[in-house]
């Protein structure tokens, strides 16, 4: 590996922001967290206006399972404590130590993701496929689109550890880093807005 386990003394205390282009891609990173924003929202409208319209087949409540769906919750919930772990070891300089939390992050991830592809299997098991009624079509894609994004987080983080194991923690990866951070944070925010909207709105109705 060509990073140095510590290089306290060669970068500031928070690299990723010591030069105007780590600025300047952190704040272009929010710009862009905006939009999405904007995205999600509307998906979220389009679920509200729709689950209700579960024609012939099973509605929310015969469907959930809510304890496999607060498991994945969880999980998904400590994978953004592991990335908060891995940038306070970005700003001590702690590379080993930030890789770690950074590998952790990307396994809570897949976790995550295993168990959301099987629920949704559980569900096409049970007669609610993606065209089943408008209630299902809004609820994969809502739900499906999240699952995209923690797949895109995982490639993107898995990618940003190939470049510290390449060219060590610098100004220039180290925003990397940070801004992936933000990234998982924000699916992590959503994910919640997701239980609490289409999970538990759909149990109790």
């Amino acid at each position: 590996m060509s990073a140095h386990d510590h290089a306290a003394g060669q970068l500031p205390h928070e690299p990723e922001k010591a030069t105007l282009e780590g600025r300047n891609k952190i704040v272009g990173f929010w710009i862009f967290l905006g939009a999405e924003v904007v995205l999600f929202g509307t998906l979220f409208s389009a679920y509200l206006a729709l689950r209700g319209h579960s024609s012939e087949g099973p509605t929310a409540d015969e469907l959930f399972q809510l304890p496999m769906v607060f498991a994945a919750t969880m999980i998904l919930l400590t994978s953004s404590l592991a990335s908060v772990f891995a940038v306070q070891a970005l700003h001590q300089h702690k590379v080993k130590s930030m890789i770690t939390w950074l590998f952790i992050t990307i396994a809570l991830g897949l976790g995550f993701l295993v168990l959301e592809i099987y629920e949704f299997v559980e569900y096409i098991h049970e007669g609610h496929g993606f065209t089943t009624s408008a209630f299902s079509s809004s609820f994969y894609t809502l739900v499906g689109f999240h699952g995209a994004h923690v797949a895109f987080g995982v490639v993107w983080i898995g990618l940003v550890i190939g470049q510290i194991y390449k060219k060590g923690l610098t100004v220039v990866t180290a925003p990397k880093v940070y801004v992936s951070a933000i990234y998982w944070h924000f699916i992590d925010v959503v994910w919640v807005f997701i239980f609490s909207v289409v999970y538990l709105m759909g149990k109790v109705g």
